[in-house]
């Protein structure tokens, strides 16, 4: 009975492997087509620059004039739009063109006089971008890239500040990092909320950063373009082996007696007949 029935149970967990391997690697395969493809955005949002006025300050001393105060508007408007490619699921690149918006200042002087500067900062990206999916319509990312920018400013002067109306520029490429969020609308449509930090050189006050916080909306192009996740798997059916042919014997040919042989029929000897004396 043992050896009948091992090898059944053997080809049985044999079909239920094989069920599974076939259908984890089916969703693995489905899961890295549907997770690649392109894509476009935009943002909007604040940014907020920080410099160091030092430069400026020290060049104001040197022409015989005494910082009295000085006031900022460090708070813009700025924005982006962005392509990039999906390779799988948790690494995309994006590149892009943003606009970090406009920072302006003031120095007030003794003698009485004004040095007012306004900046404005544009330029291109290149990101890797790492996302961490959290449901499947809920992720997290991280990027880090080159931001090429060219920050350009203008200033004037009034009173014992020299009068200054050159638009001094400056080209160069440093690192930008970010950390963001994004929701899938649909399969297509996803909206995304980001916080970024730029290095920026500045022109009059040399190097400093850019901070930059928008939301905005990504459009994958594709039938199936929502934020991927691990897929979960269901069993295939097991399917039990066919049963065992059972040999039945065939019945007993039936043998008929033979006819009991005729018995022999004794008849009597006949006697001739006795004739009569003379």
């Amino acid at each position: 009975m043992k050896s009948s029935k091992f090898p059944a149970a053997r080809r049985g967990l044999g079909l239920v492997a094989l069920a599974v391997l076939g259908t984890l690697s089916s969703s693995w395969a489905i899961a890295q087509d549907e997770t690649t493809g392109p894509y476009i955005g935009g943002n909007v949002g604040r940014t907020r620059a920080d410099f160091d006025n030092g430069s400026i300050n020290r060049t104001l001393a040197g022409q015989g004039l005494t910082v009295q105060s000085t006031t900022s508007d460090n708070s813009g408007t700025g924005y982006k739009l962005f392509g990039g490619y999906q390779l799988n699921r948790n690494f995309a690149v994006e590149g892009g063109y943003f606009d970090l918006g406009k920072s302006s200042y003031t120095f007030n002087t003794a003698p009485v006089g004004t040095f007012n500067g306004e900046t404005r900062v544009r330029g291109l990206n290149l990101d890797l971008v790492g996302m961490l999916p959290v449901s499947d319509r809920f992720s997290v990312f991280g990027r880090i890239g080159a931001a090429y920018a060219q920050s350009r400013a203008s200033f004037n002067s009034t009173g014992n500040v020299p009068v200054n109306t050159s638009n001094p520029r400056r080209n160069d490429t440093n690192v930008k990092v970010g950390l963001g969020m994004q929701y899938a609308i649909t399969e297509a449509l996803a909206v995304r909320a980001e916080l970024e930090r730029y290095r920026i050189n500045d022109p009059v006050r040399n190097r400093g950063h850019i901070d930059m916080a928008s939301v905005g909306l990504v459009y994958r192009f594709g039938p199936r373009a929502q934020t991927p996740v691990a897929q979960a798997y269901v069993p295939a059916p097991v399917v039990a082996p066919a049963p065992a042919p059972v040999y039945v014997a065939p019945p007993a040919p039936v043998v008929a007696a033979p006819a009991p042989a005729p018995q022999p029929v004794y008849e009597a000897p006949v006697r001739p007949a006795r004739q009569g004396r003379n």
